[in-house]
């Protein structure tokens, strides 16, 4: 790399140094004024930028004049932060070296007018231009590099989001093993030995707070722009210690289904759907709503109409009752299959009645079914007909 400022008189850098102050704002008043896409308050990430870039130059320059030597590695990484920083907001280069040529006439302008006051020679006074210049140049080309680095970090990262909706489809299809698991390597989203799938509800009214609470963590696969948006976490355990990602599924009333093998999604994300669709929505607004710590319920409902038969078949004996006595009945029933049989001072313990009170109701219930308590396969059929019908209570009630 050519020094030119290398050449120039050390005492220099000190006199350069007292006008900083006044040439950065002189810089960033005709960057603003001249170069529209600058033209607009300094706040912001845009802001700070801009004003660290020209402070970063303003001290470079007397340095190098004083050491003689290469712009630092320090220097150069605020440099090829600016040449990020116009690609995040959209634009090309070209304001950013536009405003490197405009920065530098000014420097030059006011170096110039420090040179003569501290009587530098005509040869020495060619040779700051040539060293201003050499200055700009460095940092034009750092901010290239970094506005490069950026693009091929987006591009990277584009590719692999598209790879990661390619793998969410796949796996919400039910596609084979093997190939979830290329899909996976190639999208950078490590297949785990289980995953879970989220069904989410409809999203809440626009506001400022959902909106930073309103996209889940990376690492999380998604498609909330479907008719029936869902998520598929990788880690539900550590997935759900996000704060932010917890925000998203209580705002969307959201139901977790079972963890499952990858190739097994479809069922996680279809038995979530079913108790979402059937839970009433007090119940839902307390969520996220855990399907593994309900399997045996998500059982028992997975046929609504199948269950509805068992039941009145089952439990056709109690038909003639009253709903009230028919709900006794119901739970005593219940009991005595949960004691496997237990006696009357058991049931009455379990209920909270008195034990003549039990006796008198397992009397009726061997009246009412007869030998069907003696048959181990009736008294199975017997326990999914009360135990489906306390699961479709407990998801139609509110909570």
């Amino acid at each position: 790399m050519t020094r030119p400022w290398a050449t120039l008189p050390r005492a220099f850098a000190a006199e350069v140094r007292k006008e900083r102050g006044s040439i950065s704002t002189e810089i960033l008043h005709q960057i603003r004024r001249e170069i529209p896409e600058y033209n607009k308050p300094l706040s912001g990430k845009f802001g700070i930028g801009l004003q660290l870039g020209v402070e970063t130059a303003l001290l470079e320059f007397p340095e190098l004049v004083e050491s003689a030597g290469e712009p630092s590695p320090e220097r150069l990484r605020v440099y090829r932060a600016l040449g990020r920083g116009e690609l995040a907001e959209g634009r090309s280069l070209d304001a950013l070296q536009a405003a490197y040529r405009l920065g530098g006439r000014v420097a030059w302008r006011r170096y110039a007018r420090v040179g003569r006051r501290a009587g530098m020679r005509s040869d020495e006074m060619v040779t700051l231009a040539e060293a201003i210049f050499a200055h700009i140049d460095v940092m034009a080309s750092a901010a290239t590099i970094g506005y490069a680095e950026a693009k091929t970090s987006r591009d990277s990262h584009d590719g692999a989001s598209s790879r990661r909706r390619m793998l969410r489809d796949l796996l919400v299809a039910g596609a084979p093993a093997e190939q979830l698991e290329q899909l996976a390597a190639a999208a950078r989203w490590p297949l785990p030995e289980r995953v879970s799938c989220v069904a989410l509800g409809p999203a809440p009214p626009a506001t400022a707070a959902a909106a930073q609470i309103g996209r889940p963590p990376e690492t999380v696969l998604h498609d909330l722009g479907c008719q029936d948006p869902y998520l598929v976490l990788r880690d539900p355990a550590q997935d759900l210690r996000d704060p932010l990602l917890l925000g998203l599924l209580r705002d969307r009333n959201a139901v977790i289904g079972p963890a499952v093998t990858p190739t097994m999604a479809p069922d996680s994300l279809r038995w979530a759907r079913r108790v979402r669709d059937r839970l009433p929505a007090q119940a839902l607004a307390k969520g996220p709503v855990m399907c593994d710590h309900a399997l045996p319920s998500l059982l028992l409902i997975g046929d609504e109409p199948l269950l509805k038969l068992l039941a009145d078949r089952q439990l056709a004996a109690l038909a003639d009752l009253t709903v009230k006595q028919r709900r006794r009945m119901e739970t005593t029933l219940l009991a005595w299959l949960d004691t496997n049989g237990g006696s009357a001072p058991q049931i009455a313990a379990r209920l909270g009645i008195h034990p003549q009170t039990a006796r008198q109701r397992l009397h009726r219930l061997h009246e009412l079914f007869g030998p069907v308590f003696a048959d181990p396969g009736a008294r199975f059929e017997l326990e999914l007909a009360l135990r489906g019908r306390q699961a479709v209570a407990a998801l139609s009630r509110p909570r």
